[in-house]
């Protein structure tokens, strides 16, 4: 029997198994797809997930972020970060990245896919493996989440959803940039010397060209053609009563989400992950729920409050206006997330 079965090998679920790895933890990662997969999201990592990244010894090659730019048709607004930058990078190098580390470490990643979950007093099985424990990192809209009876009621909070695509075009800043519109927002991300990957949130459905044209000064800096087909993913918010039954432990968007507004989604799950294992590890997976708390608290509160003032619409229109007249409280917005 095994420490710890990984179900999912995504970046949540590859950087759970390096930290049980280097614990010395057996683990293995059931993932039935062929690496990388690429997906929907806005490639950018905040400077604390880029630290995260650097103490599981992954190295992967972008570009550095020095801060978020809010912009609209009017106003813009600058917060930089205070230490170290942050990395725009594809995800498909960022998931590949994490896969050769896993296999450095000795981490098997079977081409296996868990469907049913079965746990005893001691163990859990699932695709053939025993394990003392299961991690699951299987995504956004997780099917071993929904079999332990996990979700909660979604609320009356409209969906919303996320599409991305990429654009050969050298990037002109070096800020994550977010393109605020009446009813949606668009998310620029450099991750390399002649390619921007640009992100549009909304809760309209409809293509993305239709959707970019609502960000006419975006618009007119991207060429024509893009570089990559249209990825998209929602709906966004996923609401979760527990992340822990029996030996099951939820990581990573499996784990629940807000929205992708404050774009922390992958330095959350790198910090799970981390106190997943430690919790592994000291046979006290009961305490996992406060750790992933504490660990997603700014950004629960943060992405949540953001996300308020978005559907209010006597308020929406004034976030940009307000972040510029107050680029210090801006500022300091900013390096609280990073």
């Amino acid at each position: 029997m095994i420490d710890l079965l990984v179900a999912g090998g995504g970046p949540a679920g590859l950087a759970t198994a390096i930290h049980a790895a280097r614990a010395g933890l057996e683990v293995v990662v059931a993932e039935p797809r062929r690496t990388p997969v690429d997906k929907a999201c806005g490639e950018g990592l905040m400077p604390a997930g880029r630290r995260a990244l650097a103490e599981l010894g992954v190295t992967v090659d972008g570009h550095a972020l020095r801060g978020i730019r809010y912009l609209d048709d009017r106003y813009q607004a600058e917060g930089l970060f205070r230490g170290d930058p942050g990395l725009g990078v594809r995800r498909t190098d960022l998931h590949a990245a994490l896969d050769r580390r896993a296999r450095e470490l000795g981490v098997a990643v079977l081409p296996l896919r868990v469907t049913a979950v079965h746990q005893g007093r001691d163990s859990v099985t699932a695709a053939g493996i025993t394990a003392r424990y299961l991690a699951a990192a299987d995504g956004l809209h997780s099917p071993i989440r929904r079999g332990l009876r996990l979700e909660a009621r979604s609320g009356r909070a409209p969906a919303r959803y996320g599409l991305r695509r990429h654009f050969a075009v050298p990037p002109w800043t070096d800020c994550v940039e977010v393109y605020w519109s009446a009813r949606s927002e668009a998310y620029v991300t450099p991750v390399g010397p002649g390619l921007v990957g640009v992100a549009v949130l909304t809760g309209d459905r409809g293509p993305f060209d239709e959707q970019l044209a609502r960000f006419p000064r975006l618009a007119a800096r991207l060429p024509r053609a893009a570089a990559t087909p249209v990825l998209g993913a929602g709906p966004l918010r996923q609401r979760v009563r527990a992340r822990v039954a029996g030996r099951v432990l939820l990581v990573g968007d499996a784990a629940g989400y807000v929205d992708a507004l404050t774009g922390e989604g992958l330095s959350i799950a790198l910090g799970a992950a981390d106190q997943l294992v430690r919790c592994v590890r000291a046979d006290r997976p009961q305490e996992y729920e406060s750790a992933w708390r504490r660990v997603s608290r700014q950004y629960r509160l943060l992405t949540g409050s953001l996300l308020w003032l978005r559907g209010q619409p006597r308020l929406a229109h004034r976030i940009v206006p307000t972040a510029a007249r107050f680029p210090a409280a801006f500022a300091a917005a900013v390096n609280r997330l990073g």
